[in-house]
């Protein structure tokens, strides 16, 4: 059984990316290597295939990005509906503030979306080519406040040390962490040496 590093889907056999993300799924002897109680995960050397389009599904689980796409869907509705009572010509001074209205809520939806955007791209590329360090993970924390199709999303809090100094991370989840992502527990980080601050989890949860 080979299960993806990338999303946690499973599978009865082997084969080189996951269906669902696309991600690169490790060789059976490396997967029963990595899931060794003791042992931390190894990523392949980088650059490692992890494709561009992993960044939409890091803002599944994204409590900013769910948030832009809830603004973007209320401003659609509130300008269309402004703009159908502005045809109106009668009910145009209701219209109009419907319709401002809805484009404060799409332009507000459309900068947070591209922001989120521009750091799940950031983590994809850490993901593809980050160095490797030992961390920690500090707490792990259930968002109740967001729910997506039924789940709560979850953020893992880590440490590593990295240019002779603590760096702290935190990465978003809508799979509830297994017994290898609890406080305490080793960790493996993958960062960019120009930056540290720019890192993740590996495998990403």
């Amino acid at each position: 059984m080979v299960t993806c590093p990338w999303c946690g889907t499973t599978y009865t056999t082997f084969q080189p990316n996951c269906q669902n993300c696309g991600g690169p799924l490790p060789e059976p002897s490396q997967a029963a290597a990595a899931v060794a109680e003791d042992s931390l995960p190894v990523p392949p050397p980088a650059p490692r295939p992890v494709p561009d389009r992993y960044a939409w599904r890091l803002m599944t689980s994204d409590g900013w990005a769910i948030a832009a796409f809830v603004f973007a869907i209320l401003g659609a509705v509130f300008f269309l509906t402004g703009a159908g009572l502005t045809l109106g010509i009668i009910t145009a001074f209701i219209g109009i503030p419907f319709a401002l209205l809805g484009l404060v809520f799409l332009g507000a939806a459309f900068g947070v979306g591209r922001w989120r955007y521009l750091e799940a791209k950031a983590v994809v590329r850490v993901l593809q080519i980050g160095q490797v360090a030992e961390g920690r993970i500090l707490h792990v924390d259930e968002n109740y406040n967001v729910r997506v199709n039924g789940r709560n999303p979850w953020t893992i809090h880590y440490a590593f040390e990295a240019d002779g100094r603590t760096i702290e991370g935190q990465v978003n989840t809508l799979n509830t962490p297994g017994p290898t992502l609890q406080q305490g527990k080793r960790a493996c980080i993958l960062y960019l040496p120009t930056m540290p601050e720019r890192n993740s989890l590996y495998p990403h949860p």
